[in-house]
């Protein structure tokens, strides 16, 4: 087996120390492509989603981000019970399991069971996403970590390229059934990967039996006014993440894309592909609290590009979207992971909770105001989102920003 933590004897040379580290992210990165990339194929196929079902476009929204709620409950029962789970054990079985209600979306021709099935995907989805970000932060040296969870998020942006890419080539090509098929192999492939690459009995934090597990989380954790802003961040992070990815599917065909190109269009993340990794190197440079302002900022002016009718404006402010708010999100996530002393997979939980409930509550109210208000509504009221974001960044402790700058 090889350990993901040491899967190469090296030297201690800073070529070899680079290599093996290159190696570790990689493989990082494609566990997390593999995780996520269900939770964002399906947007890239809504327009051909509505005309199976002969739905609203806010329904069959609210139906593929159904996801999120699963990944919301899966991410506050790990909190609870995450201590006592085997890293490993717990991340391949959740990818296995997950490909069962993926093959399944490719036989159902009713949009409720449709909803059902992604919110077991999001259960499935976050318990293997929570599980692999605590087995990060606690396999990783203080050193390492940040950079294994930009390693991370850079695998979560590749699943929303190439995922959204793949899937409507393979929609395109073969219908929707061949793409749910396809994306329930990819789920086995990844729980393949994690079986042969992770450690077999990753660390788990130890636990104090004189607490309870509420207190232990709620107490300390939500207690801890550095970690509820930052939670309360990533819920508006996905929350103008899902809204922007879901509902600019419609505007972009308004603006004369082909449904079928719509894949084509989210070469937009390639940026992200490129900038994502170099998150724990700017938290480092500017300190979190600032590196998120900036990220958010970055965000800001994205959407507001995405008000213009012009498709290379369009475009450009999607990309600048992507770029923010998936720095912004790996430098939350370093954010937790460092200020959670104990019970990381409690606190990675919580704030996962959080993130997802944003995208769900994102893809309800923007669902919404675009069928009613328009895109130009959806545009400012994601705006003010992050706007709200960045007045609780200003508002986190120096703390945070003395631990990031902190040498390792």
């Amino acid at each position: 087996m090889i350990d993901i933590e040491h899967p190469l004897r090296v030297s201690d040379s800073n070529d070899s120390a680079a290599s093996a580290d290159s190696w570790r992210f990689s493989l990082i990165a494609l566990v997390a492509f593999l995780t996520l990339v269900d939770l964002f194929a399906a947007q890239a196929v809504l327009p051909s989603l509505v005309d199976k079902y002969q739905v609203s476009r806010a329904t069959v929204g609210l139906a593929v981000n159904a996801s999120t709620f699963g990944m919301a409950v899966a991410g506050i029962l790990v909190a609870f019970f995450g201590s006592n789970i085997d890293r490993r054990n717990g991340i391949w079985i959740s990818l296995a399991l997950l490909s069962i209600p993926t093959a399944l979306l490719a036989f159902t021709d009713d949009i409720v069971v449709f909803a059902m099935l992604r919110i077991v995907q999001g259960l499935c989805m976050s318990t293997a996403f929570t599980l692999t970000i605590a087995y990060l932060s606690e396999t990783f040296s203080a050193s390492k970590a940040t950079g294994a969870l930009a390693a991370y998020v850079t695998g979560n942006v590749a699943s929303n390229l190439f995922g959204r890419i793949l899937s409507a080539a393979v929609a395109g090509a073969g219908g929707l059934s061949v793409n749910f098929l396809v994306l329930a192999g990819l789920n086995l492939v990844g729980a393949l990967l994690v079986w042969f690459t992770f450690k077999s009995a990753s660390r788990m934090m130890e636990t104090n039996n004189r607490e309870t597990l509420t207190g232990r989380i709620w107490m300390v954790h939500l207690a801890d006014p550095v970690l509820r802003r930052v939670f309360a961040i990533g819920f508006l992070i996905l929350f103008v993440f899902i809204g922007t990815f879901t509902y600019v599917n419609f505007q972009l065909v308004a603006l004369g894309v082909q449904p079928m190109a719509l894949g084509l269009v989210y070469l937009v993340f390639l940026p992200s592909i490129l900038t994502t990794p170099f998150a724990g190197r700017l938290s480092i440079r500017l300190g979190s609290s600032r590196a998120i302002v900036w990220t958010l900022g970055l965000a800001v002016v994205g959407l507001l590009a995405l008000t213009s009718r012009s498709l290379p404006i369009t475009l450009t402010g999607l990309s600048l979207v992507a770029v923010g708010t998936f720095l912004a999100q790996a430098t939350a996530a370093g954010v937790v992971g460092r200020r959670a002393l104990s019970d990381k997979a409690g606190a990675s939980g919580i704030y996962l909770t959080c993130y997802y409930t944003g995208g769900l509550v994102g893809s309800l109210v923007l669902g919404q105001a675009y069928d009613h208000l328009g895109w130009n509504a959806c545009v400012a009221i994601m705006v003010t989102a992050l706007m709200l974001a960045i007045v609780a960044v200003r508002l986190l402790t120096s703390l945070v920003t003395a631990s990031a700058r902190a040498p390792s």
